[in-house]
């Protein structure tokens, strides 16, 4: 295994939104990228989904690149052997094990042992994805966050099996792509970011399920304050600033009184059950009609691209 950090040829194999949007991340930071899908189509689709990333990173200053730029560090390739030269391979395919098992061992068939091969999974702890392959110790997980563009984070989980080279060296390319890497020192179910995000998501259904208050009430108390604080200031760093005999005293009254078991899952399942699952049928806790639902989308990536822009300085 080579210990050069230098990342230059990067390898996609996913074309959704998180598939495009990480290929878009590495080709504005120069980086050669070999995009991946087996149907003509989708890679076609991938490369609009691109244009309409770059349109939105160009209008805020995130790059300096054309848009004829970026997408000539884009090669769309539909044979794994075309990945033969690269790096650095990273998935975004479905979530299921059995698909990215099947793909790992694909991978292995095409590519050397120097090449480092990364998941995107959001849930799957490395050791594994990992438990089948022949080199195991070149495997980590390098979580992006969506919308990949206009969020930085990527948490960086290896496995007991990870070399120290390969942490390097992926800290290293995320870095230089200028993405804001985190690195999860031991593995655990849903790393860090989905922990808090689910703590949270339990005590909102909480709240409404007991008729407490409203999904919109729940989700403005979210948006107009701990939203905006959590954006520049942590809940461990909030505690050491209200003084951590204050939050001591609060929560040892308020914790026993939180949400601690699954039962509020139900108020997801009656939806999901009912063909209510959220946007992509149109309603869940809010209806979604077309130009609501490309309202939200374009307002919450534009806040995230001037923050994001904002911290580059």
């Amino acid at each position: 295994m080579e210990n050069s950090s230098q990342i230059f040829r990067v390898g996609v194999v996913g074309t959704g939104l998180m598939g495009s949007g990480i290929a878009a991340v590495f080709a504005s930071a120069g980086r050669a990228v070999f995009l991946f899908d087996k149907d003509p189509k989708r890679l076609d689709e991938a490369t609009k989904k691109i244009v309409d990333i770059y349109q939105e990173m160009h209008g805020v200053g995130l790059t300096s690149l054309s848009q004829a730029e970026i997408l000539a560090h884009i090669k769309p390739v539909s044979e794994l052997a075309d990945l033969k030269a690269v790096d650095f391979i990273i998935e975004a395919v479905p979530e299921v094990l059995e698909i990215k098992h099947d793909l790992y061992r694909e991978l292995e068939t095409v590519v050397e042992e120097r090449v480092i091969l990364a998941s995107n999974t959001s849930g799957f702890m490395p050791s594994k994805l990992s438990e089948f392959l022949a080199h195991p110790n070149r495997f980590i997980v390098a979580h992006f966050w969506n919308p990949p563009h206009a969020i930085p984070l990527v948490e960086v989980v290896p496995s007991q099996h990870t070399l120290p080279s390969v942490v390097e060296r992926t800290i290293a390319l995320l870095r230089e792509s200028q993405a804001e890497p985190v690195l999860v020192e031991k593995e655990i179910p849903g790393f860090i970011g989905n922990r808090l995000q689910y703590a949270i998501l339990r005590e909102a259904l909480a709240i409404v399920r007991s008729g407490t208050a409203s999904p919109e009430a729940v989700d403005t108390v979210m948006k107009a304050s701990l939203g905006r604080r959590y954006a520049t200031v942590g809940p461990l760093e909030t505690a050491d600033l209200g003084g951590l005999d204050t939050f001591l005293t609060i929560a040892s009254h308020l914790m026993p009184e939180l949400a601690k078991d699954e039962d509020v899952l139900e108020l997801m399942r009656v939806r999901v059950e009912a063909g209510h699952d959220g946007l992509r049928s149109g309603e869940g806790f809010y209806r979604w009609p077309p130009e609501r639902a490309q309202e939200v989308i374009q307002r919450r990536n534009a806040d995230l691209l001037r923050r994001r822009v904002a911290d580059l300085g």
